[in-house]
């Protein structure tokens, strides 16, 4: 593990060499002298004396040298469609609509909603506002009517930018009522609205709306404009949030710096190199590896609008991969889940021509070792556990591949990444010795990408993550560090539940029900209980034409873990509800369980799951 420890103690031991050094990667308009400030800890700002253009650097400055090469490649088997901008022609495309945003009055540090599918004016508009210097706040499309308008309030945007509908499997979103009542349910109200029209639900227009193609009729290509490096690129807000919604606040400096180093160092991504995040733009993992960490690259991203099954298939991600001659791909373990389920076997593989793919790289929710084990043994290639969070905007952990081959271990998203001190402590904030479970924190300052502050609130954002554990960031998750130094994530800690006096992680059992050799994905909850507080219900969904057996299941866990994991029930059901993103319900099913009215979540992709299961949670014996 040589070149890993030694950058990894480089940036713990010498934080401002090290990030210096980094920086060098980006063309600065005034390159930073001071590093790391601390003068108003516990709130850190990176290269605070630097001004820079974030869209120069993604993509102006490629146009000299590899002008002709593919920027961006926009497959969408929904529609049928299927088209690729080089680095030059997306400059041009994002230049003319920067001007059309000036043109209606969009100036630097005014925000502006992104409403949008994931067409490739998504990417263009987000682009555009770095462009001028405006602050771009992307609302996933289809969220409801209550969120935008939070979301709306809270950013209070001079300009909202929406598509007219979304595209999924055998359906089409339409966005009017949503965006229509969440404008009309949001105090704020923008100045103006742009609308892309879709042919497959165009929107009724209102008073001063503007369509795309009117916004850019006559508009004038803009420059780039300088910003601070501590100036805002973007708000992204957390999902699942109750009131007032979190804005995560991403700058322009650390943003560009960070991402820049962990694409080559982590993701072992080159310039020239075609790497595709199958995510979406309205979560951090698309605004951080779908737009900006590969055109900072120089390398091919891909804008996928599908799903990685019923798009056609469970082999669409292995046709998209082929035909674009992807390098590395990086998607949600429950992507990968649903391919297995639909193609046990992976028969939809052969005779794809994959020598191409080097690396998969998977986050978003715990790596199950099933998964894990069955994704390397299809494709023979790594498979690269990594852990972070919208607050982060880059992997906290990783086997970083530009770095090192580190040996990558089931179950672990391997090892702390550079400038990020991760800890494991125990309630009153102690280190806690190897294979002993604690919660996960990180010691400030956190490294350049990640969040600096809340969005119009530092001290929301010091309540919220820097006040637990004095002097260190909040990660809400759970875990334990081996004595080889590999970080395990065991899930939330409100994920670990207290039965009889006795804590219990759901993780560690869900890992145990996953590697039975019917269980296609499982979810284990928490639910009240009036003799031992809590116990554990799993819910289990089999593999394709094979049956899992309940009986078998708890036996199956309780000689793993022992009869401490108190499992005794497990159900098996036809399907998990899941956020769009692929994670799983579980508070919402625990809420459910508990005899609680829990309401459909805004970002729940199929609410009839959810519907299917009420009878089976509130179900007591």
């Amino acid at each position: 593990m040589g070149s890993y420890r030694e950058a990894y103690a480089r940036s713990i031991n010498d934080p401002d060499g090290f990030w210096r050094d980094a920086a060098g990667a980006i063309d600065w308009e005034r390159s930073p002298e001071r590093i790391l400030d601390d003068t108003e800890a516990p709130i850190f700002r990176w290269f605070s004396d630097g001004t820079l253009k974030t869209c120069w650097n993604a993509l102006d400055r490629h146009v000299g040298t590899r002008g002709d090469q593919l920027a961006l490649i926009y497959d969408s088997p929904v529609t049928t469609v299927v088209r690729s901008y080089t680095y030059r022609e997306m400059r041009d495309q994002v230049a003319l609509f920067a001007g059309a945003l000036r043109r209606i009055g969009v100036e630097a540090g005014d925000r502006v909603v992104i409403y949008m599918a994931m067409v490739p004016e998504a990417v263009v508009a987000m682009l555009a506002c770095a462009r001028i210097g405006a602050v771009h706040s992307v609302v996933f499309g289809g969220f409801g009517a209550r969120e935008l308008a939070a979301r709306i309030d809270d950013a209070r945007p001079k300009l909202i930018i929406a598509s007219s509908c979304g595209i999924e499997a055998g359906k089409i979103v339409k966005y009017q009522s949503m965006l229509d009542s969440g404008c009309d349910e949001a105090a704020h109200v923008a100045d103006r609205r742009i609308i892309l029209q879709r042919p497959q639900a165009p929107f009724e227009l209102r008073k001063g709306d503007l369509t795309w193609d009117d916004a850019l009729d006559g508009a004038e290509p803009a420059d780039c404009v300088p910003v601070r490096a501590t100036d805002p690129l973007y708000i992204l807000y957390t999902s699942g949030t109750t009131g007032r919604p979190k804005g995560v606040v991403r700058d322009n400096g650390g943003h560009a710096v960070a991402l820049r180093w962990s694409m080559e160092n982590i993701f072992g991504v080159r310039p020239g190199d075609v790497f595709w995040a199958a995510s979406d733009v309205g979560w951090v993992v698309g605004h951080s590896y779908i737009v900006y960490a590969p055109l900072l690259t120089g390398a091919t991203t891909i804008l996928y609008e599908g799903k990685p099954v019923g798009t056609p298939d469970a082999g669409a991600f292995w046709r998209v991969a082929e035909e674009h001659r992807v390098s590395v791909l990086f998607t949600a373990p429950t992507a990968i889940r649903a391919i297995r389920r639909e193609d046990p076997d992976g028969k939809l593989t052969a005779g794809r021509d994959l020598s191409d793919l080097r690396l998969l790289f998977l986050a978003g929710e715990r790596l199950d070792t099933p998964t894990y084990t069955w994704a390397g043994d299809l494709l023979g290639i790594p498979v690269i556990d990594n852990w972070w969070q919208t607050e982060t905007g880059w992997p906290i952990a990783a086997s970083p591949r530009g770095l090192e081959d580190l040996p990558t271990r089931p179950g672990s998203p391997s090892v702390p990444m550079p400038g990020y001190r991760v800890r494991v402590v125990d309630a009153a904030g102690a280190d806690v010795p190897p294979g002993q479970e604690g919660s996960i924190v990180i010691g400030l300052p956190l490294p350049p990408g990640c969040l600096p502050t809340l969005w119009g609130d530092d001290e929301r954002f010091v309540r919220s993550y820097l006040s637990a554990f004095q002097g260190n960031y909040l990660t809400g998750d759970g875990g334990f560090v081996d004595a080889d130094g590999y970080l395990y994530v065991l899930g939330r800690t409100d994920d670990v539940i207290n039965v009889a006096g006795h804590r219990l992680s759901t993780g560690s059992m869900e890992e145990v029900l996953s590697a039975h050799p019917a269980v296609a994905e499982c979810a284990v909850i928490g639910v009240s209980d009036p003799l031992k507080g809590q116990v554990p219900r799993g819910l289990v969904v089999a593999k394709a034409g094979m049956t899992a057996d309940p009986a078998e299941l708890v036996a199956f866990v309780r000689e793993r873990i022992g009869a401490v994991a108190a499992l005794r029930r497990v159900d098996v059901v036809t399907a998990l509800p899941k956020t769009r993103s692929g994670k799983i319900l579980r508070g919402t099913m625990r809420g459910i369980a508990d005899g609680r009215e829990e309401p459909v979540p805004s970002t729940i992709e199929n609410p009839d799951v959810l519907d299917a299961l009420r009878p089976i949670l509130r179900r007591q014996t």
